[in-house]
């Protein structure tokens, strides 16, 4: 009888035994053999990728110096997946309904409805009611809210409020463990040390834009974040190097679509480094030069002659970007839009009449010509057809300079003879030495906003004015750089750089690119034109020798970019302007401007001034040469420039008599009017000053803030006294107001360190 038992027990457990093994393997069979299968036949059982924005790279001025960076800030997160969940648990207690609000949308080009839940009224409810009680509730964008809970659900977490303070902070620190699904966290956002300074150059960020990704870009990704995005200035140009590596979240989504956890994460990398041309400390000594000169409207570009390397460009008024971080109120930018100075605008880059500036390159088209060594006489006038072209000296005094060659034409800046000259080089001559030194076209400096400015010739004539035909008077005006010459004060300095050096190059910011250490990219110059095979050193030498005049001889307009110890040589020009004020009456609004170029031997920089609403180039354009040039050649000799942040400018309309600086016993020039490059014939243009579009900012309209046109330039022949100037930065031996250029050297330099 036990016997019987024990054989049904042993059957039975046997029966068992094989009963698990056929389901042990039936499992596996299902599960480890035929798992592709399964997936493929479920597609919604699988691992899904987020990806996590990259950190983007520094920008850093060629010395190592941070123009850009990157800071932690706090943030307060939502995962609305958490928010949706715990809501749903409270409507099942309660037994309701979980709410829903109606959602349109396309499928296949015709509109659908379905049903979503509300996570608006859920986050009101379950978050919002709570921080009310707490007092951190601040105001949000519900539609923001639905397009995120509809994109991302609980992968990507809602940003609900940036930027919080360290009191902020440490109270959400406190409570949020009791709000479903709410964090704070830390990330990086862009931070500009010194705040306004360079801001046209550096440009700024933007948030996200969801429509800026293209479907290439978003495949192969189950959720998309975009980076921040660079909106202007170097930011922009160099987006595709600043921009880091993303990360990756890896998620297990179950069959129900439901995410049930994170099988990997392989965080964000930063981007690379971007080294720019720019000395940080000569930036500091432009920007501070326009600041202390209480110039409104201007702006200074300082060039390496031998490179065409961007040493210093700075543009007032100013912004400062960090307003954009994260990302801008409506009242700022409505603020900056709605200024007529347009901060916005780089005036470094904008186009404007460059007037007698422009008489440098003309001296090059007779040169290329092969008048150089002629003489022209001025007799007060030059007429074409009917009409009877002044010159300045006429205007004033009712004078003339009689018979003038080159360099002392080019000091006393005198508009008859190049009214002749011009004409006797030819305007085909005069554009080929326009392009050979980037006149009438992008210069080809890496930022959007660079403007190509307008080289006149009959081709362009007949482009712009089909009826029109090319005259003599027209070659006259573009000869003293008025008419519908434009020219920017990057162009201008570029000018001034190939006169110093003999050599025109491509100006431009990059310096390098690199990975840590390692070095992605490194930006050689590029030479335009090598002014040496089309002329002869004695030629150039006329150029040079005039534009030294201008400086140092005794008829000279720019006495005030003189600096003792150092030989300067420049251009002044001063191009007639109106504009429209407040009330649509029209008033003077003249521009003025002075190129130059220092120590006159192995020059150093080349630099552009420019002064809107000035009186004279000679008055307010060169005092601010001689207060960037004295600074800049000292930080050589041991002057210690350290850079601060800086406030915003915000312009004016304030015309200038002269720029003077404060820590001078007296103004650096004589006077103001010393240099009356100005005429009385009415401009073709009128400045504007318009704001920038809001769709597609900074980019200023073509034809807004534009200069006059048929000005005619006039400049005193008798110099004043010197004033009496603060002790020099530099000495040299020798009479500093030597009438002749330097043959060789140019003298010392000795340092005399302030107490």
């Amino acid at each position: 009888m036990v016997v019987k038992y024990r054989f049904r027990l042993y059957l039975m457990t046997l029966a068992m035994l094989c009963g698990f093994g056929l389901l042990v393997y039936r499992l596996w069979s299902l599960q480890i053999v035929r798992q592709l299968e399964f997936v493929n036949k479920v597609p919604e059982a699988k691992r899904q990728l987020a990806r996590i924005p990259g950190v983007r790279g520094e920008i850093k001025d060629r010395n190592g110096i941070v123009l850009a960076t990157n800071k932690a800030s706090f943030e307060v997160q939502v995962n609305l997946r958490e928010v949706f969940e715990e809501y749903a648990r409270q409507c099942r207690q309660k037994k309701v309904d979980i709410p829903v609000v109606p959602f349109e949308y396309m499928d296949r080009g015709l509109p659908r409805k379905k049903e979503e839940p509300d996570i608006v009224r859920m986050f009101q409810e379950l978050i919002i009611s709570r921080l009310d009680e707490m007092g951190l509730a601040v105001p949000y964008n519900a539609d923001a809210l639905r397009v995120h809970y509809r994109s991302f659900g609980g992968v990507i977490p809602w940003v609900y409020r940036d930027s919080l303070n360290f009191a902020e902070f440490s109270r959400f620190a406190e409570h949020n463990l009791g709000l479903p699904g709410v964090t704070v966290a830390e990330r990086g956002s862009r931070v500009y040390p010194y705040g306004a300074m360079a801001c046209h150059i550096m440009g700024y960020v933007r948030l996200p834009d969801d429509q800026r990704v293209s479907v290439e870009e978003r495949k192969g990704w189950d959720y998309y974040m975009p980076d921040d995005y660079g909106g202007a200035g170097v930011e922009k140009s160099f987006d595709k190097h600043l921009r880091g590596k993303p990360g990756v979240r890896t998620m297990q989504v179950n069959e129900r679509g439901r995410l049930v956890g994170e099988v990997s994460y392989e965080a964000p990398r930063k981007g690379n480094d971007v080294y720019l041309t720019l000395d940080a400390r000569i930036q500091y000594i432009a920007e501070k030069a326009l600041r202390d000169g209480k110039v409104g409207r201007g702006s200074v570009v300082v060039i390496q002659p031998q490179t065409g390397e961007v040493l210093a460009m700075a543009s007032v008024p100013s912004y400062d970007p960090n307003r954009f971080i994260p990302s801008i109120s409506q009242a700022d930018y409505d603020m900056l839009l709605s200024n007529k100075t347009v901060p916005l605008m780089n005036r470094a880059t904008r186009t404007f009449v460059p007037g007698s500036t422009y008489k440098v390159p003309i001296a090059l088209a007779g040169c290329l010509a092969g008048i150089q060594n002629r003489n022209f006489n001025c007799a007060g006038s030059v007429t074409y057809g009917s009409k009877a072209m002044q010159c300045w000296i006429q205007r004033q005094s009712g004078g003339s300079h009689g018979s003038l060659g080159l360099s002392d034409a080019l000091m006393r800046s005198c508009n008859c003879y190049f009214y002749q000259y011009g004409n006797a080089a030819g305007i085909d001559n005069i554009t080929k030495v326009g392009k050979m030194l980037g006149l009438g076209e992008r210069t080809g400096i890496e930022l959007e906003e660079d403007e190509g400015g307008i080289l006149p010739n009959p081709a362009w004539l007949r482009m712009t004015s089909p009826r029109d035909r090319w005259s003599n008077g027209h070659t006259a005006n573009t000869s003293i750089g008025q008419g519908s010459v434009l020219a920017s004060p990057l162009q201008m300095a570029s000018v001034s750089a190939a006169v110093a050096s003999g050599r025109s190059y491509i100006p431009h910011l990059l310096n390098r690119v690199m990975d840590h250490d390692e070095l992605v990219m490194e930006n050689k110059p590029t030479l335009r034109t090598d002014l040496s095979q089309f002329f002869d050193p004695k030629s150039l030498e006329l150029v040079r020798k005039g534009m030294w005049k201008v400086v140092n001889d005794a008829g000279g307009t720019a006495k005030g970019a003189r600096i003792p110890g150092v030989e300067v040589a420049g251009k002044t020009g001063t191009a007639q302007n109106w504009r429209r004020n407040e009330k649509g009456v029209r008033v003077v609004d003249n521009h003025t401007l002075f190129i130059t170029f220092a120590p006159y031997v192995n020059p150093k920089f080349a630099i552009c001034i420019l002064v809107q609403g000035g009186k004279s180039g000679g008055g307010c354009a060169a005092p601010v040469a001689h207060r960037v040039l004295e600074q800049a050649l000292a930080l050589d000799n041991g002057y210690q420039v350290t850079p601060e942040p800086l406030g915003e400018v915000e312009g004016n309309f304030n015309p200038i008599e002269a720029v003077t600086y404060s820590d001078l016993a007296l103004p650096v020039v004589a006077a103001a009017d010393e240099d009356g490059d100005t005429g009385t014939s009415e401009p073709q243009h009128e400045s504007t000053d318009e704001a920038p579009s809001p769709q597609n900012t900074p980019n200023i309209r073509k034809n807004a803030d534009r200069e006059g046109s048929e000005g005619v330039n006039s400049n005193r022949a008798v110099p004043k006294a010197e004033p009496v100037r603060r002790a020099p930065l530099f000495n040299r031996g020798g009479n500093s107001d030597s009438t002749s250029p330097p043959s060789n050297g140019g003298g010392f330099f000795r340092r005399l360190f302030r107490q």
